[in-house]
């Protein structure tokens, strides 16, 4: 149910809080592996999100938006084939903005504004629906949804026995 509510602003007196999420979110989200985490796949009904869209043998390059917001994104689309860590191994091909400037806080608090595209605005805006009550498979059709959905349940009930 947390995946589908709106999560709230992050105020200055859960700052701290929020730092000692964050060592478990990021192990959790590299360990999957994944390139984004948003707090309420994790049950914190917060608006923040871990991106990492860093090759595996590339440095990370990890990033904690804070209350973030799209500013501005493009007209032309980019179609994308996405998965997320709350619907395993369930993966389709969304559509949206190929680039965006995401405006964030980071961990000290300085307000951030960021270009991004590809992958990058990709995994942003993936992790800004989480934020929203928002899934990857909202954005695809009742029927290409409803399929994913019965074959998550599935493997879910086989993983089970």
């Amino acid at each position: 149910p947390v995946l589908r509510q709106v999560a709230r602003e992050v105020r200055a007196e859960d700052m701290a809080f929020l730092r000692e999420q964050l060592p478990g979110m990021f192990s959790a989200m590299y360990k999957a592996p994944g390139i984004g985490l948003a707090a309420p796949q994790v049950g914190l009904g917060m608006r923040f999100a871990l991106v990492d869209v860093a090759e595996e043998d590339a440095p990370r390059e990890p990033m904690v938006l804070i209350n973030p917001k799209i500013v501005t994104d493009s007209e032309q689309m980019a179609v994308r084939e996405e998965g997320c860590l709350s619907l395993p191994n369930q993966y389709a091909e969304v559509i949206r903005p190929e680039s965006i400037r995401v405006r964030y806080r980071d961990l000290a608090g300085e307000i951030i504004e960021r270009d991004a595209d590809g992958l990058l605005a990709t995994c942003i805006q993936h992790e800004m629906d989480h934020l929203d009550g928002v899934l990857f498979v909202d954005h695809l059709s009742t029927l290409k949804r409803n399929m994913i959905m019965r074959r998550l349940a599935k493997e879910q009930k086989l993983g089970r026995r």
